[in-house]
Parts: C-alpha cells; structure tokens; sequence
C-alpha cells in the first residue's frame, strides 16, 4: 500500500465550495445552509473522492469530516444508475445510533436539490427492526450500526453485492466498543471493488490493520484539531463542595442568563438527578443516556436542538452524538475519567468558528484530577472559589 500523507490545520481555507467539482444542486444546499468555505478536511477529501480515491481521514468530531464525504457520495450516486432493490450502494457504518441519525440528517439536508432523488436510511438497535425492514424499499444509501446491519442482512432486508462506495466513520470508537467481529463480517460480504473511506479521531494499531487491509493508495489527511478548538472556548473552573454543585449550577444557568446549555454527568443515576432537580427550580431540562429509549433520546435531542429545552444533561457515551454547531456553553458537573474526554466534552462548544465558554464544578476531591487533567491539556485554567458566592435560594 502506498499513500499520499496531507497535513492539516482545522482553520477554514478561504475559497468557495466551487472550486471543488460539486454540482450546482449541491451548491444550492450548501447555500441555503449559509455553508460559505470548506474546512480543510472537504478542501482535501472531496476533489480526491470524486476521483474515486481511497481515504484515511484522522480528525476530530466538528472537523468537517462528514459533509467531506456526504457531498461527493451523493454526486458520484447522481451520475450514476440505481441498481435493484435492496441493494445499497453506498454504505456508512458509524459506531452509535445518534451519529447514525445524525450523518442521516446530513445527507437529507444537503441532497434535497439533486435532480434524481437518492433515499438515504439510518438503521440502528434499540428500536423494532420491521419497520426498518419495509423502509429499505428503494435505499441506495445506508447509514448503519454494525449489529442492526448484520441482523437486516441475516434477514434478507438488504443486500451489500453491490456496494460501490464503504465509509467507516469514528471507526477508532467501533473498535473501543467492541464491533471488531462484527465490522469482519461486514468486509466479508462486501464487493472487492469498491471506494473505502476510514475516518477516525486516532489511529491505534487495530486501526492500522484494518487500514493496511482495506484501503488501496489512500489519500492520508490529518487534522490538527484540538488546539485550534481550545482557543476558542473560555474555560472558567469553581472549586465546590460536592453538595453545593446543584445550587452552583442553577445560579450559574439564572445569573448568566444562559439559555442552551449541555452538562456532563458521570453516571446515568447522576444525569437523572441533575435533570429532576433543574426542572423542580424552573429550568427546562431534559436527561439524555443509554438507558432512555431511543425515541425518547431522538425526542430530548431534538428539543434541546430546537431551543424548546435550555439545558440538556448527557452522560459521556451519549455526548459522543451531539453535534451543535453554535452550542454556546457546556458544563462539567463532574469531570470526566481522562483528560480526552474533558476535551472531547469541552469541545461539543467553541466549534464553527464560534466562541464557547466551558464551565467545570470542581469538588474537593476533584481537585488533583482537575490538575492532570490542565497539565495534559497544556492550558491552565483559573480556579474560583465557589463556596463564597451566596447560593440561598438557588
């Protein structure tokens, strides 16, 4: 295998997503969502997709990397012809439901102007599989779970025989949550000539085999994310005790007038409690975790995203699959295990270009993990002693 190796920073080039070879009607979408430059990863990833080269893209979530392959997938489907039913043609496989219905979402939005309709479908667990069965009628793009897909192929629901273009989307996280035998099964049944595109945040040895054995002379493209996006985002800590967090919390919400906010629990126990105790002091806010339906995740998600919901409380595994892009604070009730997480946390804001304001409560007991946590960072962040501030009432 050879590759070609491109390096990046995550600030936007300035030129018009008409240089890129995308066609008018994408154009159009890409307008109507005030998308006006392309980030360095599209910059790169389009024009070489659209030359049916292969890609391994390492960037972080809010890089840009997902409207990078939509755009081209879409055009190259468009010149295209369909093929018979049930058998997809281009296929997302992405590690968690919300990232399915998220990338879903962006093929909808930004393909509604193609001349020829391309159905595009996300299929994932945790909601009945039938009518995801009927629905993949006429679907030449599938966005998938590895297990849902595996259970609509044993089915007969879909078949991948005729797969021109594979996408392996945050492919590192796959492997963290243990699809690597259901990810072999998939490459088995698929086509040998075919595009692979592997996205992913980092790039561990697993990672590299799967490389190695799925991708033909990529194109490398790496994005330097994480500093560009702390620079952006103020980060403000309040050492606490642990049974002032609640009232610290809801007088930061009130006396900062915040309006759309997403706060990081540690446990599911902890998410529902936060979320009792705002909503019982008159802020609207509702819990996100894995043991909520997926509707009712799909419904908090929405809400929040509509601005119906001022705060949104999420556990770490579910935060993965919040993407806003103009998200103006985030609050850490408790930190994180590892000082990626933080990062990845903090990170849901400070994204497109905008500003965000990160704000973690610090206990007593926090305080020395607070301290590895900006040393690993590389960035200190200024302590405020929270036990001061008059919280009666709050």
């Amino acid at each position: 295998m050879t590759e070609q190796s491109v390096y990046l920073n995550s600030k936007p080039f300035h030129m018009p997503f008409s240089k890129l070879g995308l066609s008018d009607a994408l154009l159009k979408s890409l307008a109507e969502q005030n998308y006006t430059e392309p980030y360095p990863i599209q910059q790169q990833a389009i024009p070489a997709i659209l030359k049916g080269k292969d890609i391994l893209g390492i960037a972080q979530t809010g890089s840009g990397k997902t409207a990078g392959f939509v755009l081209p997938i879409l055009q190259q489907l468009q010149d295209g012809v369909s093929t018979k039913n049930r058998h997809v043609r281009a296929l997302i496989v992405v590690p968690t439901r919300e990232l399915a219905i998220q990338v879903n979402e962006v093929f909808t939005t930004l393909g509604k102007h193609l001349p020829r309709p391309i159905k595009t479908m996300a299929v994932y667990g945790g909601v009945s599989i039938n009518p995801q069965m009927i629905g993949l009628q006429g679907v030449e793009i599938l966005v998938a779970t590895p297990g849902r897909l595996l259970d609509l192929i044993s089915t007969n629901a879909v078949s991948l025989s005729a797969i021109k273009i594979l996408v392996l989307d945050e492919a590192d996280k796959m492997l963290n949550l243990g699809f690597k035998e259901e990810m072999t099964k998939i490459f088995e049944l698929l086509p040998k000539q075919r595009q692979n595109l592997l996205f992913s945040a980092t790039l561990s040895d697993d990672l590299n085999n799967i490389n190695r054995n799925l991708l033909r002379d990529p194109l490398v493209i790496k994005v330097e994310e994480e500093i560009q996006n702390l620079d952006l985002i103020k980060q403000v800590a309040f050492t606490i005790a642990e049974e002032k967090k609640g009232p610290l919390l809801r007088y930061l919400i009130r006396e900062q007038n915040i309006e759309q906010v997403l706060i990081f629990t540690s446990s599911v126990h902890r998410t529902d409690a936060v979320t009792l105790k705002l909503n019982q002091n008159g802020i609207n806010a509702i819990a996100i975790h894995s043991k909520k339906s997926q509707d009712a995740r799909n419904q908090a998600l929405e809400l929040f995203k509509s601005g119906k919901v001022k705060a949104l409380v999420a556990t770490d595994l579910l935060g993965r699959g919040i993407d806003i892009k103009y998200l103006p604070y985030v609050i850490n009730y408790e930190l994180p295990r590892s000082p990626k997480d933080y990062i990845h946390r903090i990170g849901r804001t400070g994204r497109a270009e905008s500003s965000g304001e990160a704000i973690s409560l610090i206990s007593p007991e926090e305080e020395h993990h607070f301290k590895v946590i900006q040393k690993k960072m590389g960035k200190r962040v200024a302590l405020t002693d929270g036990n001061e501030i008059n919280l009666k009432g709050y």
